[in-house]
């Protein structure tokens, strides 16, 4: 699963990286500690009434709120969608096929259990380079909105999970789906069918970044979410070490 992951990057620097042609006004600032609920920035691609292709840098909420949901309490428990059944699964599907995103990361946290206990890791890529988790975004209308209310509309992102693979398996069994960047192009791209093939393929491609990536371990603190600096992810001793 991906329930806490790291953007330690201004907003700024994600559009040179990112290459964006616009951008929001309200981007988040950078957070070591995100977790869903929280506003995070994701990569989306749009056509314009002309049919021109524009890179958007966006504010999202983190967990997806279908366009059918009631409200958006529901958004809480869809943060992740699982590869195995996005395509199938209704709350899902619609943005599988045609609303595709990244959410960029330095890295995520994830426990292990061990005879030593729970232990927070710190995964990240070996080279000091940005994840590109693959996500679903859903735009959200609120109920009774007008067409002039500025917060009419919701914004929503969850990221997609892969079994784990490599030695990230030994940590958990879940873990985000990383975008190489041969495949991150066409993810985006909103004419790209999204269907089984899709998936598949980018699947197979996460292997050349599941293979770059590092990982130690780093303070308990991490659990709380009111903690939020750059200290959480500094390496400390690791109990289940031989």
């Amino acid at each position: 699963m991906c329930g806490r992951f790291v953007v330690a990057k201004e907003s700024n620097e994600l559009l040179t990286i990112f290459d964006v042609d616009r951008a929001a006004d309200d981007l988040p600032e950078p957070n070591f500690n995100i977790a869903p609920t929280t506003q995070i920035a994701v990569v989306v691609e749009t056509a314009d009434d002309d049919g021109t292709i524009v890179k958007r840098l966006e504010s999202a909420r983190w967990g997806l709120v279908p366009s059918w949901a009631k409200d958006p309490s529901v958004g809480s428990r869809m943060f992740n969608a699982r590869i195995e059944s996005a395509a199938e699964k209704p709350a899902f599907r619609q943005a599988v096929r045609k609303r595709r995103a990244i959410v960029p990361a330095t890295g995520y946290y994830e426990w292990r259990t061990s005879a030593a206990g729970k232990q927070p890791y710190f995964i990240h890529p070996e080279d000091g380079a940005l994840f590109s988790f693959a996500a679903l975004y859903e735009w959200w209308r609120t109920p009774g909105a007008t067409d002039d209310d500025p917060n009419r509309w919701l914004l929503s992102t969850t990221i997609i999970t892969r079994p784990s693979a490599g030695p990230l398996a030994d940590i958990h069994d879940r873990m985000p789906l990383m975008l190489s960047e041969d495949v991150a192009s066409t993810w985006l791209e909103p004419s790209t069918s999204g269907d089984h093939a899709l998936l598949d393929r980018v699947l197979d491609a996460s292997m050349t970044v599941v293979d770059g990536t590092r990982f130690h371990a780093v303070s308990k603190a991490v659990g709380n979410v009111a903690n939020t600096g750059p200290a959480l992810i500094e390496p400390v001793e690791d109990p289940a070490a031989p």
